[in-house]
Protein backbone atom coordinates (compact mmCIF):
# COMPACT_ATOMS: atom_id res chain seq x y z
CA UNK A 1 0.00 0.00 0.00
CA UNK A 2 2.68 2.38 -1.11
CA UNK A 3 -0.22 5.41 -0.78
CA UNK A 4 -3.54 6.51 0.74
CA UNK A 5 -6.18 8.85 0.56
CA UNK A 6 -6.96 10.21 4.36
CA UNK A 7 -8.22 14.00 5.49
CA UNK A 8 -8.26 14.92 2.16
CA UNK A 9 -4.73 14.53 1.72
CA UNK A 10 -2.31 11.74 -0.20
CA UNK A 11 -0.03 9.96 2.13
CA UNK A 12 2.94 7.66 1.51
CA UNK A 13 3.04 4.86 3.51
CA UNK A 14 5.34 1.27 3.67
CA UNK A 15 5.05 -1.03 6.13
CA UNK A 16 7.28 -3.66 6.81
CA UNK A 17 6.90 -7.23 9.13
CA UNK A 18 3.63 -8.93 10.65
CA UNK A 19 2.66 -8.53 14.26
CA UNK A 20 1.22 -6.24 16.57
CA UNK A 21 0.87 -2.83 14.64
CA UNK A 22 3.76 -0.17 15.27
CA UNK A 23 3.08 3.07 13.25
CA UNK A 24 5.71 5.20 13.30
CA UNK A 25 5.98 9.14 12.55
CA UNK A 26 8.91 11.70 11.99
CA UNK A 27 9.31 15.34 12.85
CA UNK A 28 8.50 18.26 10.60
CA UNK A 29 10.96 19.97 8.19
CA UNK A 30 13.77 17.87 8.44
CA UNK A 31 12.55 14.71 8.14
CA UNK A 32 10.44 12.21 6.27
CA UNK A 33 9.81 8.35 6.57
CA UNK A 34 13.16 7.54 6.05
CA UNK A 35 14.37 9.00 9.96
CA UNK A 36 12.51 5.66 11.05
CA UNK A 37 12.79 3.25 7.94
CA UNK A 38 17.05 3.52 7.67
CA UNK A 39 17.04 3.14 11.79
CA UNK A 40 14.55 1.50 13.94
CA UNK A 41 11.61 0.01 11.72
CA UNK A 42 13.87 -3.01 10.22
CA UNK A 43 14.53 -4.36 13.76
CA UNK A 44 11.02 -3.75 15.30
CA UNK A 45 9.52 -5.32 11.69
CA UNK A 46 11.02 -9.14 13.19
CA UNK A 47 8.43 -8.87 15.40
CA UNK A 48 5.25 -6.06 14.68
CA UNK A 49 3.84 -4.66 11.33
CA UNK A 50 5.43 -1.34 10.98
CA UNK A 51 4.29 1.18 9.19
CA UNK A 52 6.08 4.10 8.45
CA UNK A 53 4.44 7.49 6.43
CA UNK A 54 5.66 10.59 5.07
CA UNK A 55 3.77 13.22 7.26
CA UNK A 56 1.62 15.43 4.87
CA UNK A 57 4.06 17.57 2.65
CA UNK A 58 6.97 15.90 3.52
CA UNK A 59 8.83 13.16 0.94
CA UNK A 60 6.73 11.55 -1.02
CA UNK A 61 3.01 12.68 0.41
CA UNK A 62 1.20 15.45 -0.67
CA UNK A 63 2.05 19.14 0.16
CA UNK A 64 -1.27 21.50 1.06
CA UNK A 65 -0.90 25.03 1.22
CA UNK A 66 -2.40 24.34 4.94
CA UNK A 67 -3.22 21.54 7.77
CA UNK A 68 0.47 21.37 9.71
CA UNK A 69 -1.15 22.46 12.78
CA UNK A 70 -1.30 19.29 15.44
CA UNK A 71 -5.02 18.44 15.52
CA UNK A 72 -5.33 18.27 11.79
CA UNK A 73 -2.11 15.66 11.50
CA UNK A 74 -3.64 13.96 13.90
CA UNK A 75 -6.53 13.58 11.87
CA UNK A 76 -4.50 12.52 9.05
CA UNK A 77 -3.32 9.97 11.54
CA UNK A 78 -6.98 8.77 12.57
CA UNK A 79 -7.41 8.06 9.07
CA UNK A 80 -4.90 5.80 8.50
CA UNK A 81 -6.02 3.77 11.15
CA UNK A 82 -8.99 3.55 9.58
CA UNK A 83 -7.65 2.76 6.91
CA UNK A 84 -5.03 0.64 7.94
CA UNK A 85 -5.63 -1.02 11.40
CA UNK A 86 -9.42 -0.68 11.88
CA UNK A 87 -10.71 -1.50 15.25
CA UNK A 88 -7.77 -2.56 16.43
CA UNK A 89 -5.34 -0.15 19.02
CA UNK A 90 -1.58 0.38 18.07
CA UNK A 91 1.55 1.49 19.41
CA UNK A 92 2.94 4.42 18.38
CA UNK A 93 6.35 5.68 18.10
CA UNK A 94 6.83 9.94 17.11
CA UNK A 95 10.02 11.85 16.90
CA UNK A 96 9.60 15.73 17.41
CA UNK A 97 6.61 16.90 16.27
CA UNK A 98 5.44 13.40 15.42
CA UNK A 99 5.64 12.37 18.84
CA UNK A 100 3.36 15.37 20.05
CA UNK A 101 1.12 14.26 17.19
CA UNK A 102 1.25 10.65 18.76
CA UNK A 103 0.70 12.05 22.22
CA UNK A 104 -2.45 14.10 21.00
CA UNK A 105 -4.01 10.96 19.75
CA UNK A 106 -3.08 9.06 22.37
CA UNK A 107 -4.96 11.79 24.85
CA UNK A 108 -8.21 12.17 22.90
CA UNK A 109 -8.68 7.88 22.29
CA UNK A 110 -6.99 6.41 24.86
CA UNK A 111 -8.26 2.98 22.93
CA UNK A 112 -6.45 3.59 20.06
CA UNK A 113 -3.28 3.49 21.60
CA UNK A 114 -1.79 0.58 22.92
CA UNK A 115 1.65 2.19 24.14
CA UNK A 116 3.39 5.51 23.01
CA UNK A 117 6.89 6.03 22.75
CA UNK A 118 7.97 9.52 22.05
CA UNK A 119 11.52 10.63 21.53
CA UNK A 120 12.38 14.35 21.53
CA UNK A 121 9.30 15.29 22.31
CA UNK A 122 8.42 19.36 22.24
CA UNK A 123 6.18 20.23 24.80
CA UNK A 124 6.14 23.70 25.44
CA UNK A 125 5.73 26.13 22.69
CA UNK A 126 9.27 27.25 22.67
CA UNK A 127 10.41 23.96 21.57
CA UNK A 128 8.69 24.19 18.41
CA UNK A 129 8.97 27.73 17.53
CA UNK A 130 12.78 27.49 18.15
CA UNK A 131 12.43 25.76 14.61
CA UNK A 132 11.07 28.37 13.03
CA UNK A 133 14.31 30.72 13.98
CA UNK A 134 15.98 27.85 13.43
CA UNK A 135 14.99 28.02 9.52
CA UNK A 136 15.72 32.01 9.92
CA UNK A 137 19.39 31.37 8.48
CA UNK A 138 22.14 32.08 5.89
CA UNK A 139 21.96 28.94 3.86
CA UNK A 140 25.32 27.74 4.77
CA UNK A 141 24.63 28.09 8.68
CA UNK A 142 21.16 26.60 7.98
CA UNK A 143 23.89 23.35 6.38
CA UNK A 144 25.77 23.68 9.41
CA UNK A 145 22.62 23.31 11.89
CA UNK A 146 21.63 19.82 9.99
CA UNK A 147 22.30 16.91 11.74
CA UNK A 148 25.70 15.40 11.45
CA UNK A 149 24.93 12.45 9.26
CA UNK A 150 22.69 15.01 6.79
CA UNK A 151 25.74 17.16 5.98
CA UNK A 152 27.73 14.42 5.55
CA UNK A 153 25.68 13.05 2.86
CA UNK A 154 25.76 16.16 1.46
CA UNK A 155 28.79 16.50 1.55
CA UNK A 156 29.43 13.66 -0.14
CA UNK A 157 26.66 14.72 -3.45
CA UNK A 158 24.09 12.92 -1.53
CA UNK A 159 20.43 13.30 -3.15
CA UNK A 160 18.88 12.16 0.53
CA UNK A 161 20.19 15.77 1.83
CA UNK A 162 19.72 17.70 -0.87
CA UNK A 163 15.80 16.53 -1.26
CA UNK A 164 15.10 17.23 2.31
CA UNK A 165 16.82 20.77 1.78
CA UNK A 166 14.70 21.33 -1.21
CA UNK A 167 11.63 19.80 0.31
CA UNK A 168 12.13 22.40 3.60
CA UNK A 169 12.37 25.04 1.28
CA UNK A 170 9.26 24.20 -0.65
CA UNK A 171 7.18 24.02 3.21
CA UNK A 172 8.82 27.09 4.10
CA UNK A 173 7.73 29.14 1.35
CA UNK A 174 4.40 26.57 -0.27
CA UNK A 175 2.79 26.27 3.08
CA UNK A 176 1.36 28.12 6.47
CA UNK A 177 4.03 25.13 8.31
CA UNK A 178 5.47 28.00 10.41
CA UNK A 179 2.66 29.97 10.99
CA UNK A 180 0.75 26.50 12.38
CA UNK A 181 3.81 25.69 14.52
CA UNK A 182 4.08 28.81 15.90
CA UNK A 183 0.61 29.01 16.95
CA UNK A 184 1.32 25.66 18.77
CA UNK A 185 0.12 25.50 22.52
CA UNK A 186 2.06 23.97 25.72
CA UNK A 187 0.00 20.51 26.67
CA UNK A 188 -1.05 21.40 30.39
CA UNK A 189 0.55 19.51 33.22
CA UNK A 190 -3.15 18.05 34.06
CA UNK A 191 -3.38 16.82 30.12
CA UNK A 192 -0.24 14.62 30.17
CA UNK A 193 -0.83 13.37 33.82
CA UNK A 194 -4.04 11.98 32.57
CA UNK A 195 -2.46 9.87 29.27
CA UNK A 196 -3.56 6.33 30.75
CA UNK A 197 -1.06 4.17 28.09
CA UNK A 198 2.62 3.00 28.81
CA UNK A 199 4.78 6.00 28.02
CA UNK A 200 8.55 5.55 26.98
CA UNK A 201 9.82 8.85 26.47
CA UNK A 202 13.58 9.42 25.56
CA UNK A 203 16.24 12.81 25.06
CA UNK A 204 18.99 13.43 24.01
CA UNK A 205 21.18 14.83 26.83
CA UNK A 206 22.17 17.73 24.34
CA UNK A 207 19.40 18.98 23.09
CA UNK A 208 16.99 22.06 24.72
CA UNK A 209 14.46 20.24 24.92
CA UNK A 210 15.93 17.67 27.91
CA UNK A 211 14.16 19.15 30.45
CA UNK A 212 10.70 17.64 29.52
CA UNK A 213 12.34 14.47 30.52
CA UNK A 214 12.35 15.89 34.25
CA UNK A 215 8.94 16.76 33.74
CA UNK A 216 7.27 13.73 32.84
CA UNK A 217 9.26 11.50 35.48
CA UNK A 218 7.48 14.11 38.20
CA UNK A 219 3.75 14.34 36.38
CA UNK A 220 3.67 10.18 35.42
CA UNK A 221 5.95 8.25 37.60
CA UNK A 222 5.02 4.71 36.07
CA UNK A 223 6.28 5.68 32.82
CA UNK A 224 9.89 5.06 31.71
CA UNK A 225 12.24 7.99 30.84
CA UNK A 226 15.61 7.90 29.17
CA UNK A 227 18.03 10.22 28.29
CA UNK A 228 20.91 9.11 25.46
CA UNK A 229 24.37 10.66 24.46
CA UNK A 230 22.94 13.17 21.07
CA UNK A 231 20.76 16.09 20.52
CA UNK A 232 17.37 16.61 19.14
CA UNK A 233 18.13 14.39 16.22
CA UNK A 234 18.30 10.80 18.33
CA UNK A 235 17.00 8.56 15.69
CA UNK A 236 20.55 10.17 13.24
CA UNK A 237 22.43 10.34 16.29
CA UNK A 238 21.67 7.10 18.68
CA UNK A 239 20.31 5.34 15.98
CA UNK A 240 21.78 1.81 17.75
CA UNK A 241 20.52 3.12 21.36
CA UNK A 242 17.18 4.30 20.51
CA UNK A 243 16.20 1.50 18.67
CA UNK A 244 17.45 -0.83 21.59
CA UNK A 245 15.77 1.25 24.06
CA UNK A 246 12.24 0.79 21.59
CA UNK A 247 12.40 -3.00 20.96
CA UNK A 248 12.50 -3.27 24.49
CA UNK A 249 9.78 -1.03 25.40
CA UNK A 250 7.59 -2.66 22.53
CA UNK A 251 8.13 -6.49 24.02
CA UNK A 252 6.23 -5.59 27.10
Amino acid sequence: MPAILTNGVRLHLVELGAGPPVVMLHGLLVGNLATWYLTAAPALSRSHRVLVYDLRGHGRSERPPTGYDVPTMVDDLRGLLDRCVPGQPVDLVGHSYGALIALQLALDAPARVRRLALVEAPLAPSDTRALTAWLDRPPDALVRALPAALQADLARGGRRARRLLASLQALATETTVLSDIAAQQEVPDARLASLSCPLLAVYGRASSCRPHADRLRRLLPAARVAELDGGHYLPLDAPAELTALLEEFLRG
